[in-house]
């Protein structure tokens, strides 16, 4: 019998992030224990056997030895579980098995979303995506209307949705309902930065005094944009539209960037 989500230790120091992780992704904790005698052997033989049935697995372990770990059990890409390194410094959370098919990518970024680690994609479909939103919003903004302003941003920079890999966003708006709604509607990932990284990293070119007095920041859209794409360039500035601010980055742009103004 198959149950949702699993996460997998190779080490007791690693149990108190496995168990945040269980919470947030309603997931069982394996194994019950692990003797600090136990060597990796005994642990991958103990995996091999539970390993089908679960359908979503966060090995958390270094990824050398969830390649042990996995050595000679996938069979079929189209029903093989979908599984996830998260090391135990939760740095970098990478799909290493059904990425696309099974769910291993959308997996990856909800894990990042939970540790603050990076989720590193490396599935074609999602990498030859360049567009990277920056999205910030009021309270209380509905998906209908950030819908809009997304469409009008991405019509002034000459894009389509299709091309938008991922989403992101600052802590404190990760959670408002009309961006989760229109997130959910267009299946697009989204990453999540703190307030603290924003300030250490002030990257925009048009501050907002608005959202300096109500957030305690220069701005969030492209701040946010910038960071989640490191090597994109910044295509689209801020640009607000009734509530709601998009900044664009392309990981393929050549070096320019369209001047928008508010609306």
């Amino acid at each position: 019998m198959h149950t949702p989500a699993a996460i997998w230790i190779v080490r007791e120091s690693a149990r108190p992030l496995a168990e945040r992780l269980a919470v947030a992704l309603d997931a069982i904790v394996l194994p019950a224990a692990v003797p600090p005698d136990s060597g990796h052997d005994s642990n991958r033989k103990q995996f091999e056997g539970v390993f089908y049935k679960h359908d979503h697995w966060v090995l958390l372990m270094a990824a050398g030895i969830a390649t042990r770990f996995l050595s000679g059990l996938p069979k079929d890409k189209l029903s093989d579980p979908a599984v996830v390194v998260l090391d135990e410094a939760a740095r970098f959370a990478v799909p290493l098995l059904g990425g696309h098919e099974r769910g291993a990518n959308r997996l990856a970024y909800r894990v990042a979303e939970i540790t603050g680690a990076t989720p590193v994609i490396t599935t074609a479909t999602e990498a030859l995506k360049p567009l990277t939103l920056g999205i910030g919003c009021r309270r209380g903004m509905s998906a209908e209307r950030i819908h809009v302003a997304v469409q009008r941003s991405l019509e002034i920079a000459g894009n389509t949705l299709n091309e938008v890999r991922e989403v992101a966003t600052v802590d404190i708006k990760a959670t408002e309902p009309g961006l989760r709604d229109w997130l959910h509607t267009h299946a697009l990932p989204l990453r999540i930065f703190s307030s603290e990284q924003l300030a250490h990293r002030p990257l925009t070119a048009t501050p907002s005094d608005w959202v300096r007095h109500n957030v305690g920041l220069a701005g969030v859209c492209e701040p946010c944009a910038l960071l989640a794409s490191p090597r994109g360039r910044l295509i689209l500035p801020k640009l607000a539209t009734a509530g709601v601010t998009v900044a664009i980055v392309s990981d393929t742009a050549p070096q320019f960037t369209l001047s928008c103004t508010a609306n």
